[in-house]
C-alpha cells in the first residue's frame, strides 16, 4: 500500500475526531454561567430624610424605631428584631401584641437604647428624623439607616418609604391599593352617613383636646369624606389644653372620644369629670345618645396600617351595623 492511501484515513479520522471535541466544548462553553451574572446584583439605594442609603441586599435583622412603623413592617410580612415600646401596653398594644413575640425592646421613640439596638446586630435601623436626629451618626455607625422626616397624621407617606427600605416596594403597593379600595367601598356603603359631622375629643393627664383634620383619624375620617363640625374643620393638628369653656366646641352629630391612659388612673378621672360635667351632659350630641368611646391606639397614639384599618371596622360598626 502506497503512502498516500496510509495517511488519508487516518486525515479523515483525525478530522472527526477535532469535530467532536469542538463540539464537546462548545457544548460544555454553553452550560458554564456567565461569571458576570453568577450572582444577581440586589443592591438598592433609599433616598431618606437623611442621606442616601445603599443596601446590599434585603435586611434580614431590621430595627425599627417607631410605634407606625411597627406596624408597617407588620403589615409587610417583616418581623422585626428589635423595636422600640408602645406608647401602652406591657410591652406592646394590643392588638399586635401576639405577632410581636420575642421582639426586643430598645427604649421607646423619645429615648432609643443604643446599646440594646447595637447589642441585636442589625442590618438595617429605620427611624424618625423628628424624634431621633440627635443619635443618627450613632445609628448609622451600627448598620445602615433610614429615617422618615416627621410623624404627622397620614401614615400613608412613610409606609411608602418603610417598603423600599425593607425592598418591599410590591407588596407595600398592594397594601395601599387594598386600603384605598376599602376607604372608596366604605364611602359608597355609608351614603348620607357622610353628612353627619363627626366630632372627636382626646383626655390626656392634665389635656383635654378636640382634635381637627391633620391628626391620624381626622385624615382618616376625611378620606372617607365624612363632615366635620364647624370648630373642627381645620387643617391643623387639635385643640390642646381645652378649658371646659370650649365644651360647645365638641358637639357634632356624632362624637368618638378616646382617652390616653398609662395605667395611673389620672386620664380616666379626667374622662370622668368633663363626660360627666353639666355642659358636656347638655350637648346634643350627648341627648342623640350619639357619644362613642373608642380606643386610644387605634384612633390615635398607634398611628399604623393596621390601625387604620381597624379604624375602618370601627366605622363600620358604628355606622353600617345598627
Amino acid at each position: 500500500m502506497t503512502k498516500a492511501k496510509l495517511t488519508l484515513p487516518f486525515l479523515t479520522l483525525f478530522i472527526i475526531m477535532m469535530l467532536a471535541a469542538c463540539g464537546g466544548n462548545t457544548d460544555e462553553a454553553n452550560e458554564q454561567p456567565d461569571s458576570n451574572n453568577a450572582t444577581e446584583d440586589t443592591s438598592y439605594t433609599v433616598e431618606n430624610a437623611m442621606e442616601t442609603v445603599t443596601l446590599d441586599k434585603t435586611p434580614e435583622r431590621v430595627v425599627i424605631l417607631t410605634n407606625e412603623g411597627t406596624e408597617a413592617l407588620l403589615a409587610l410580612g417583616v418581623k422585626p428584631v428589635g423595636a422600640v415600646q408602645s406608647w401602652t401596653g406591657d410591652p406592646w398594644y394590643d392588638h399586635i401584641a401576639s405577632e410581636m413575640e420575642g421582639v426586643e425592646v430598645v427604649g421607646v421613640e423619645s429615648q432609643v437604647n443604643v446599646e440594646a439596638v447595637a447589642a441585636l446586630k442589625p442590618d438595617l435601623i429605620i427611624g424618625n428624623k423628628l424624634r431621633q436626629e440627635d443619635i443618627y451618626e450613632q445609628l448609622s455607625a451600627i448598620a445602615p439607616t433610614v429615617f422618615a422626616e416627621t410623624i404627622k397624621g397620614n401614615w400613608k407617606e412613610n409606609f411608602e418609604l418603610y417598603a423600599k427600605a425593607v425592598n418591599k416596594e410590591e407588596e407595600g403597593n398592594q397594601i395601599l391599593s387594598d386600603y384605598d379600595n376599602r376607604i372608596t367601598e366604605l364611602k359608597t356603603a355609608l351614603g348620607e352617613e357622610l353628612k353627619k359631622e363627626i366630632s372627636m375629643v382626646r383626655f390626656v393627664a392634665g389635656d383635654v383636646r378636640i382634635y381637627h383634620k391633620d391628626s391620624f383619624s381626622g385624615v382618616i375620617l376625611d378620606q372617607i369624606g365624612f363632615a366635620r363640625p364647624e370648630e373642627q374643620d381645620k387643617d391643623d393638628f387639635a385643640e390642646k389644653n381645652v378649658t371646659k369653656e370650649r365644651i360647645p366646641a365638641m358637639d357634632g352629630d356624632v362624637l368618638f372620644y378616646f382617652t390616653y391612659e398609662v395605667g395611673d388612673g389620672e386620664a380616666t378621672e379626667l374622662e370622668k369629670e368633663w363626660i360627666e360635667d353639666l355642659l358636656f351632659q347638655n350637648l346634643e350630641v350627648v341627648k342623640n345618645g350619639e357619644v362613642h368611646k373608642v380606643d386610644d391606639a387605634i384612633w390615635n397614639t398607634a398611628g399604623g396600617v393596621i390601625a387604620a384599618n381597624l379604624m375602618l371596622d370601627d366605622i363600620e360598626k358604628f355606622f353600617l351595623e345598627k
